[in-house]
């Protein structure tokens, strides 16, 4: 399990943001903090709710000097379509080979349904130094992250 003040697993995945590109962690860190939102999967309604909670309190992790990256297993073409319909204004990752759910230990699945590996809903804040700054895990896959404490750890994170 990652906990704070591990270094962040690094990683290359497909970043779905006005096209679709590699995005490496350890080079967005002079973006840094860096807020990573796992979330189970694209139009779902606990997951669309909280990425448009991130897209619309956005201002408030740019006042902060954070950014945010919504992952998930979703293939990138539809994180691309999910991000579209709900005009989310932030990247989002396709983690769609799994290899960040299983480096960041968030690997949930919807056993009732057959479906064996899915993000655990979880947020990470990520320093400049690629230090793992804050983590919460969901307990429920309906429970939303507390965004304010999110946002406060991201503001954290810059001094």
């Amino acid at each position: 399990m990652v906990e704070v003040g591990d270094s962040a697993p690094d990683f290359t995945a497909p970043r779905v943001d006005d096209g679709i590109d590699p995005v490496t962690l350890s080079n967005e860190l002079d973006d840094a903090p860096i807020v990573l939102a796992f979330f189970p999967a694209a139009f779902t309604g606990t997951c669309t709710e909280e990425m448009c909670t991130f897209r619309d309190r956005l201002a408030n992790f740019e006042s902060v000097g954070a950014t945010v990256f919504g992952v998930s297993v979703d293939l990138p073409f539809t994180l691309e379509e999910f991000g579209r319909q709900h005009d989310l204004s932030f990247p989002l990752v396709s983690d769609a080979n799994h290899e960040l759910i299983h480096a960041y230990d968030v690997v949930d699945s919807f056993d009732d349904v057959g479906i064996d590996e899915i993000a655990r809903r979880s947020v990470f804040v990520v320093d400049a130094d690629g230090v793992v700054t804050y983590r919460w895990l969901a307990d429920d896959p309906g429970e939303e992250p507390p965004y304010d404490e999110v946002r406060e750890a991201a503001a954290a994170a810059t001094e």
